[in-house]
């Protein structure tokens, strides 16, 4: 009865972190994530998703940086829209553990997937820029997540 005991006391207290640690995101309004999946060029700006298909790491937040600027915090299943002018722009997650940087056109479209990696005692994450079918299909996946940082001269979404 006690080892019983034991295991049921463990199971319940993997269950219960499981649910405390899981990743809190501020999902953006229902119809900017539609309006952001019609994925209409603007040819003021270079528009760049970055996405997190999976729901590995789900009790993961991933910070993200867009030209040295925090930005927010990923969850599973969730998306960045960014418009940004034209030129180079670096994506930095978790305190500089991935650093991609890609030279944007306007008028373009680009996407960057968030992969979840895991180390011996940690979880983070590499940037990667991936074909636009891919891209589209990964953000078709998740769900707009609002950013914490409006970029100067540039809309939120």
């Amino acid at each position: 009865m006690n080892t019983f005991s034991n295991l049921y006391t463990s199971l319940l207290i993997i269950a219960f972190s499981l649910l405390i640690g899981c990743a809190t995101i501020t999902e953006a309004p229902a119809k900017l994530d539609k309006q952001a999946k019609t994925f209409k060029s603007n040819p003021n700006y270079s528009q760049v998703y970055l996405y997190r298909n999976e729901t590995l790491g789900s009790s993961l937040s991933i910070p993200v940086n867009v030209n040295c600027k925090y930005a927010g915090t990923t969850g599973p299943n969730s998306y960045f829209k960014f418009d940004l002018p034209e030129g180079k722009h670096t994506f930095i997650t978790h305190d500089g553990e991935s650093i991609l940087t890609i030279d944007t056109l306007p008028g373009e479209i680009y996407f960057i997937w968030q992969k979840i990696e895991w180390g011996l005692f940690s979880g983070g994450s590499s940037l990667h820029l991936v074909s636009d079918s891919e891209g589209r299909n990964g953000v078709l996946e998740s769900t707009l997540i609002d950013s914490n940082q409006s970029f100067k001269g540039q809309p939120r979404f």
